[in-house]
């Protein structure tokens, strides 16, 4: 059983809220400590590869950046290859990935690090087998959530009240209660009900948008590579992922991204007209001929939201949070997984650690998980000029120096490691700014300055127009 104990009938038991791959993960580190640990959604939690309800984002580009992966084969040994045999393709995040930035490709490097061209219904439905194959983890789906139940006082989470589909409410009671519901958590609303501060939130307004298709290609443009990735940047905007996918030959997803209005169509001829836009040629060629197996659909992605629980000086008893709920991150930088595999370690140590368990203390471990990438992620966006958000002088300086590593890693394989491992979450962000990293960046940019316009910076004829 676990250090904080309970009489109550849910003495032995967890319940996360929200089935998402925050909720699976730290169901997964609160199976070595509790009895039964019950995951609660509206959605089913059946096997299946579609995308859930509940996961708008779940029928566009995912990524698990290298640390991510190595935090799942970890809880999940064997991961890796059972998603290989099921057609997924994995490669090294740096020498397996055409990297474009401002319109040149990074040059490659042999970094070490796995990516998994996975897409985020196929990853998540490995995970959830996996979690619910753990005889003491059990799922009630069909459920509302519909709010916290507390003891007399309100300072302890005694359970949570649920309303299964054509059923009366009931409350289901439990000595840890973990919301893993994503960005829409009410939290928040919680708390205030329950006589609690709201937690303060930092907001970077983005305004972004995923369209994305699905193609059966005729021609493969990838080789030995396991996607084409031409990145956003403020120099140029627009950016894609472009990807196999398991399903069939040639079978690829691609992903559009737009920012702050700017969005991808989603009618055909505008969305590849948009494509035909980026920065490179690769991928509007390789799909000008291929049959379209899907309409292209969007999601917006209003803003980065991080809400600074680590900041309340209360909290009740007998609860935490976790993943999107905590922390909201501009996808296109893949970190959201891969956070909420930082935080699930987290959860283990703190419920098997002696004495009772502390909120202050776990949502301090949190913010540390969190602060490297979204210093990243949030920094990365404020080179934007359109984006909302407080720019420091470290900001800027930060950004005019990450643009000028990409473009020295145009040349210097060295360079290019540095990146992928600090966008892979596997070194700080800082580790970048090395000195010798530092005058390798310089010493290019007096060798190769950059005198000509990057490729594709106007857009090419026919290009949908900017707004």
């Amino acid at each position: 059983m676990t250090g904080q104990s309970d009489a109550r009938a849910g003495g032995d038991r967890a319940v996360v809220l929200g089935g998402s791959m925050a909720g699976l993960l730290a169901a997964r580190t609160l199976s070595e400590t509790y009895r039964e640990v019950v995951v609660v959604d509206r959605d089913p939690l059946t096997d299946g590869t579609g995308a859930r309800r509940g996961v708008p984002q779940g029928r566009h580009a995912h990524g698990l950046v290298a640390q991510g992966q190595q935090i799942l084969e970890e809880l999940f040994p064997g991961l890796t290859d059972d998603l290989i045999r099921s057609g997924v393709r994995v490669g090294d995040f740096s020498g397996d990935i055409r990297w474009y930035f401002g319109g040149r490709r990074m040059r490659p490097s042999r970094s070490g690090l796995l990516s998994l061209a996975a897409t985020r219904p196929v990853l998540e439905d490995h995970v959830r087998r996996r979690v619910f194959a753990i005889p003491h983890v059990v799922a009630r789906t069909g459920h509302t959530i519909d709010g916290l139940e507390t003891d007399g006082g309100g300072r302890r989470v005694v359970g949570v009240r649920v309303t299964p589909e054509g059923e009366d409410t009931t409350t289901l009671e439990a000595a840890l209660v973990v919301d893993a519901t994503g960005r829409g958590s009410r939290t928040p609303v919680w708390l205030e009900e329950l006589g609690y501060e709201r937690p303060p939130e930092d907001r970077v307004g983005v305004r972004l948008a995923y369209t994305t298709r699905h193609y059966r290609l005729r021609t493969d443009p990838f080789g030995d590579d396991i996607a084409i990735i031409p990145a956003a940047t403020p120099s140029h905007p627009r950016g894609a992922f472009f990807y196999p996918v398991p399903g069939g030959e040639g079978h690829v997803q691609l992903s559009l991204t737009g920012v702050l209005g700017d969005h991808p169509p989603t009618d055909p001829e505008g969305y590849e007209a948009f494509a035909r836009s980026l920065p490179i040629p690769d991928i509007h060629d390789a799909i000008t001929d291929a049959e379209p197996l899907d309409d292209p659909v969007t999601i917006r992605f209003p803003a980065s939201v991080r809400r600074r629980y680590e900041s309340l000086r209360r909290f009740p008893e007998g609860f935490l949070v976790v993943g999107d709920a905590v922390c909201s991150f501009n996808p296109v930088y893949a970190q959201g997984m891969t956070v909420a595999a930082r935080e699930a370690l987290t959860l283990r140590r703190h419920v098997r650690a002696a004495g009772p368990l502390s909120a202050t203390r776990f949502f301090a471990d949190v913010a540390r998980d969190v602060q490297a990438p979204w210093s990243l992620a949030a920094g990365s966006d404020l080179g934007y000029p359109g984006v909302e958000g407080r720019r420091t002088v470290m900001t800027r300086f930060a950004n005019a120096y990450t643009t000028g590593l990409q473009r020295a890693a145009v040349h210097d394989a060295r360079l290019s490691e540095a990146f992928v491992r600090a966008a892979g979450l596997v070194a700080p962000p800082q580790s970048i700014m090395r000195p010798d990293l530092l005058l390798r960046v310089a010493r290019h940019a007096v060798v190769h300055p950059r005198t000509r316009p990057v490729p594709g910076t106007p857009p090419r004829p026919g290009a949908v127009p900017r707004h």
